[in-house]
């Protein structure tokens, strides 16, 4: 290859990178604002009382002593 063919692949790929960056990020930060949206209308002490039964359902067991 030589150093124009280089050059154009280097300019197609920064076209590319660039041109199609934010397109394809759309949908995420779409979908992040959905679930911000459904997480804001969820009163807050509704969450705690999820976090809560949570970490009782899968708290870590408790260790034995080194001495057992």
């Amino acid at each position: 290859m030589n150093l124009r063919s280089i050059s154009w692949l280097l300019v197609g790929g920064y076209l590319l990178v660039v041109g199609l960056w934010h397109p394809a990020l759309a949908p995420v930060s779409l979908a992040a604002a959905g679930l911000g949206a459904v997480i804001a209308a969820i009163p807050g002490y509704v969450l705690a009382l999820a976090a809560v039964a949570a970490w009782l359902k899968y708290r870590p067991a408790p260790v034995a002593p080194a001495g057992a």
